[in-house]
């Protein structure tokens, strides 16, 4: 279990959500198969139920992975949203891509190659949704970069916060984790404490956290 909440209460929310279909329950079988770290099944959800109320049109994703969320909050958004999505894998880029183009998505889904901070470095566009589930030890120093792209408006939906509960407590930290901890804390500082954004954490999955300007 995550380490966030109890695991009969993660058993139980998970049990309300049904089971995907098809080509996306495909996905997460790969996923699981193999490795795929891909956001838990009640962050899907959230991030669905989300992206389906916000109605972006356009969308950034730090962290593509096999392109399962990107094909998540592409069909969710209901405004047909252009995805920029950003991975350095060059195996993961290969399977978002045939992922992709599985669903017709390959010109509405865009893989930017590389490493997330040097892309986001170069990035000029407004987004009206940011998803940060990308390089945990660095969401500090993608906040900037972020703020910058990121719509009046706009959200930034950051998933893997409280790092299996190791964020809100020095008792389940591990040593080898310690530099990720503290790096997210200090991410977690400035959200929560910068006059000008309003936050919400929520322990769900591994920790969520939405931003939005005031």
């Amino acid at each position: 279990m995550s380490g966030i909440t109890y695991d009969y209460m993660e058993e139980y929310i998970r049990g309300l959500i049904p089971e995907s279909e098809g080509r996306l329950k495909a996905l997460e079988d790969f996923a699981k198969e193999n490795g795929v770290p891909i956001a838990q099944k009640e962050t899907i959800k959230f991030l669905e139920f989300m992206v389906s109320m916000k109605k972006p049109l356009r969308i950034l994703e730090l962290g593509t992975a096999i392109g399962y969320s990107a094909i998540i909050m592409h069909e969710a958004a209901g405004t047909n949203p252009h995805i920029t999505t950003i991975e350095r894998s060059e195996e993961m880029i290969k399977y978002a891509k045939e992922n992709i183009e599985s669903f017709g998505l390959s010109d509405k889904i865009k893989i930017e190659e590389g490493d997330c901070l040097e892309v986001l470095e170069k990035l000029d566009e407004p987004y009206d949704l940011i998803f940060m589930d990308a390089g945990k030890g660095h969401y500090n120093h993608f906040l900037p970069h972020c703020l910058r792209l990121l719509n009046k408006d706009g959200i930034i939906i950051a998933d893997n916060v409280l790092f299996r509960g190791m964020v809100a407590t020095d008792e389940l930290v591990k040593r080898r984790k310690i530099t990720i901890v503290k790096r997210m804390r200090t991410y977690l500082d400035l959200v929560s404490q910068d006059k000008e954004l309003v936050t919400s954490v929520i322990p769900m999955g591994d920790g969520i956290a939405i931003t939005k300007r005031r």
